[in-house]
């Protein structure tokens, strides 16, 4: 036996005004998120814009020593004790860190550089006069690579030199 269509009419209706009113409506949601914002304290948002971004970041040397300090610090012989080995390895680590940030920094910017023929385009003389500065960035970022690479040899000769293992200062 099928039910009437007028029983299968009722019951849908009947099911979809118990829906409607079981969920709320737009003007309570609205409500409540309005009272959460008041609860809420308001805090300034900063808007950043392409200005006080930098093209490029300079590179952070992530050693705590500074360059005055530095060779009275790789000069000192360490201790056996495990404390100073740790340390050693500490300031080791961080040099490499620095270095492999700083050539990924250099690789990024060369990846950037493409010249354009500047008379097919109506600023390809600026374009060009930019690729150039990064050119130069480049080759001061590549100055400044081999610093602290070096940098990093002396710090791991200096390690050795105290006789700390091969552990501390390489890989």
């Amino acid at each position: 036996m099928r039910p009437a269509p007028k029983v299968i009419t009722v019951i849908a209706v009947v099911l979809f005004i118990a829906a409607g009113s079981y969920g709320q409506s737009l003007g309570d949601v609205a409500r409540e998120q309005r009272q959460k914002q008041a609860k809420t304290p308001n805090v300034p948002r900063k808007v950043v814009t392409n200005e006080e971004i930098p093209e490029h970041e300079e590179p952070v040397s992530c050693t705590s020593v500074s360059h005055g300090e530095r060779d009275t610090a790789e000069a000192a012989p360490a201790s056996n004790d495990t404390h100073a080995g740790e340390q050693w390895k500490a300031k080791i680590e961080a040099q490499k860190n620095s270095v492999a940030s700083l050539q990924n920094q250099i690789d990024k910017l060369n990846s950037s550089i493409h010249f354009v023929e500047a008379n097919r385009y109506y600023n390809g003389v600026q374009y060009n006069e930019r690729q150039v500065q990064k050119q130069n960035e480049v080759q001061r970022m590549q100055k400044q690579l081999d610093e602290q690479k070096n940098q990093l040899e002396n710090m791991q000769e200096s390690a050795r030199k105290a006789g700390l293992g091969s552990s501390v200062y390489e890989p």
